[in-house]
């Protein structure tokens, strides 16, 4: 991957995913240790350690291996454990998924007004 489509994907993951996993983070782990800061910190480290690590690995592995790195950079910037990082990850999509589902209605709703 270029450093073109890293920075994309960096612009576009903290506007999409740090609101969701931020908002996942202050529910989990408290005001105190979730900072709007930190989830971008995550999203932004999360990618570009992705980047690297599926220049080098591929396939199963570099699945595992990322799902490694995000929770503990979830751990180590939101001051939680392994399984209060899982539970926030899986939150997050959870949040991610409803707000999905709820724009998809919105834009269908929109596409019948017009058609």
């Amino acid at each position: 991957m270029d450093l073109t489509g890293i920075l994309i994907q960096i612009v576009v993951g903290v506007i999409v995913v740090a609101p969701v996993l931020w908002l996942s983070g202050r529910a989990l782990a408290g005001k105190q240790k979730a900072k709007f800061t930190d989830a971008i910190m995550i999203v932004v480290l999360g990618t570009i350690v992705g980047a690297v690590l599926g220049a080098f690995l591929g396939g199963l592995i570099a699945s595992i291996a990322m799902l490694i790195v995000w929770l503990a950079l979830i751990r180590h910037f939101f001051e939680s454990g392994w399984l209060k990082s899982l539970a926030i990850a899986i939150i997050a999509v959870i949040i991610f998924v409803i707000i999905g589902v709820i724009l998809a209605i919105i834009g269908f709703g929109i596409l019948n007004v017009f058609i």
